[in-house]
């Protein structure tokens, strides 16, 4: 027996090379490919239906669309689009974005909980076949269906996960989604918050934490170069340490390193601000954010967030060549080993 994995792409590869990645990891026995829309970098559902077009089983996934800035109608039909390319491999998932890159493009992120409610429950319904009429405090629909016309009518097999990280988004999670995406550089004992709550939310829909799937990313930087697989995650972990210290903290991070980073990094940060704080940030940190070092270490690690709840990791690779770590995961994180 083994955990299934997956393995997620940001904008690192340009196009072309991250879809070789994504048929080199079906090779390899990945079960899903989750590409990223944190930025304003890469678009996810262009490059979904790139994977979509040139695999034949493996899921694809959303890493997270926002929320704010597509109507909900076109997000389902978006992802209807796309099961029609890959019948029932689609995973719709969708988050709150963040500041302040949401404020600077005019997006205010009011009530997001109630926001995410209301996107969920319509977009599930018109990728259900039904005709929505909806009129809540973000979403105004008036007798909206999905408009087949030279196509079969059937509702579409599209799971829709929530990327949470707050935990009243986690409660929300636990009640209408059909899984949660775990967000990456926190630390193995967060999940044991999370699913905590996760937990009490499923109990308000009459169901239990098992009822979710509940992949989680994980940043990996795996080497042959152990010492460079660590600065390579270490650079990654700054950043985050300067613009996220309150999951930083829940995550165990000390107070005095958080000020120290703080102190170094302005917002937004330049690279040689990154590198300067870099050198205060020690290996213990780095490895118990992330899945870093060698093949060993990066599975053990890994293994630690199964251990806490995670049904399938969702592999960040970093460094120069994704399919060393893509071979080190071939067929999934072997339970045996626990």
């Amino acid at each position: 027996m083994s955990t299934p994995v997956a393995i997620y792409l940001q904008d690192a590869h340009n196009l072309r090379d991250a879809m070789a990645l994504a048929q080199y990891a079906e090779h390899q026995g990945f079960s899903a490919v989750w590409q990223a829309e944190s930025r304003l970098v890469r678009e996810a559902t262009v490059p979904m239906a790139a994977f979509a077009a040139t695999t034949d089983h493996i899921k694809i996934g959303s890493g997270v669309v926002d929320c704010w800035s597509r109507n909900p109608a076109r997000l389902a039909a978006t992802f209807s689009t796309l099961d029609d390319l890959a019948p029932g491999r689609v995973l719709l998932g969708i988050g709150a974005w963040w500041d302040p890159l949401a404020q600077k493009v005019g997006i205010t992120r009011s009530k997001p909980l109630t926001a995410m409610r209301e996107i969920v429950t319509v977009v599930r319904a018109l990728l259900h076949d039904e005709t929505v009429t909806f009129h809540g405090e973000h979403v105004h629909l008036d007798g909206v269906e999905l408009d087949y016309v030279y196509q079969e009518r059937r509702p579409k097999d599209v799971p829709i996960y929530i990327g949470a990280t707050g935990m009243q988004m986690m409660e929300l999670t636990g009640e209408i989604a059909d899984g949660v995406v775990l967000n990456y550089l926190v630390s193995a004992d967060y999940n044991v918050r999370a699913m905590e709550h996760l937990a009490a939310g499923a109990a308000r829909a009459g169901r239990t934490v098992d009822d979710l799937d509940r992949p989680q990313l994980i940043v990996c930087s795996l080497g042959e170069d152990r010492e460079q697989a660590l600065d390579d995650a270490r650079l990654m972990v700054t950043q985050y340490l300067g613009q996220q210290p309150h999951i930083m903290k829940a995550s165990g991070v000390p107070d005095a390193l958080l000020d120290e980073i703080g102190q170094v990094l302005t917002w937004p940060a330049t690279h040689e601000q990154v590198l300067a704080a870099s050198k205060l940030v020690p290996d213990d940190i780095v490895q118990s954010l992330t899945a870093s070092g060698t093949a060993e270490e990066c599975k053990e690690q890994v293994r630690r967030y199964v251990e806490h709840g995670c049904t399938c990791p969702i592999l960040y690779p970093l460094g120069s060549d994704a399919r060393l770590m893509i071979d080190a995961f071939a067929g999934g994180l072997d339970e045996a080993l626990y």
